[in-house]
């Protein structure tokens, strides 16, 4: 092999891992060249794998920004609907610096898993507002399960609905009215009026505005959260939410 040649190929390798691809004109190379050019690369990477790992993460750290910065801007353009809608009920520190929402379905397993975690971190922190956003959509009886607990808020009013909503997430009878009727005695609430508002418009409408939020927030899966400005896609334990609420503080 020609030194010249040799040398070009080590040049135009270098060239290709610290420059954009469009500062290497492959195609001013000979077909000869550009041979050389890839078995050079080949070898170099067979030589060196962790040059790949060390790409694959500067890749995985810009997707993850751009990510989180896209995340930011879906918060600040939905920040109404999610942080003051009338119609989602409101707990913690009503006055907290700092507002988690989740989006949530109390047939799902990691919601439930969740919900607890969640508990732990607004007893422990004292300083997060706390906002659900029923969310159902994993079939008819998430919708049930849903109507249910709006109906009891609208009906029975905000510390109902808190009973309900703790009631449902440990809930492991049929999520029908039958089942409903007798979570809503074991609670002291009006069963028949709170059945009765299940399927009206008011409800309706609730979950249909939450589910046009979640789909602008790109909500694919529950639970999922916003915390400040971030989304927090998928279940994540105490300790790790209360990580993300400090560095947010301390932003």
């Amino acid at each position: 092999m020609p030194r010249m040649i040799l040398s070009a190929a080590s040049l135009g390798l270098c060239f290709a891992f610290a420059q954009p691809a469009a500062a290497l004109d492959l195609e001013s190379l000979s077909d000869a060249d550009r041979t050389l050019l890839r078995a050079e690369i080949r070898d170099y990477l067979l030589a060196n794998p962790e040059v790949i790992m060390e790409a694959v993460a500067v890749l995985e750290e810009r997707e993850a920004k751009g990510q989180a910065e896209a995340d930011s801007d879906l918060v600040k353009v939905n920040a109404e609907a999610l942080f003051n809608d009338p119609n989602s009920w409101v707990g913690g520190n009503l006055d907290g610096d700092l507002t988690l929402v989740e989006f949530m379905d109390y047939r799902c397993s990691y919601c439930r898993r969740a919900h607890e975690d969640v508990k732990g971190l607004l007893a422990a922190d004292g300083n997060i507002r706390f906002i659900i956003k029923e969310f159902p959509i994993l079939g008819e009886e998430s919708v049930m399960a849903s109507r249910f607990a709006i109906a009891t808020r609208q009906v029975a009013g905000d510390e109902a609905y808190a009973s309900v909503h703790d009631a449902l997430m440990a809930y492991s009878g049929s999520m029908s009215e039958t089942g409903f009727t007798r979570l809503a005695d074991s609670l002291g609430l009006d069963a028949p009026a709170i059945i009765a508002e299940m399927n009206s418009d008011a409800v309706t409408q609730v979950i249909a505005a939450n589910h046009a939020l979640g789909q602008r927030m790109q909500i694919s899966g529950t639970p999922s959260f916003v915390m400040g400005d971030q989304m927090l896609r998928g279940y994540l334990p105490q300790d790790a939410m209360q990580r993300i609420a400090d560095e947010i503080r301390a932003q």
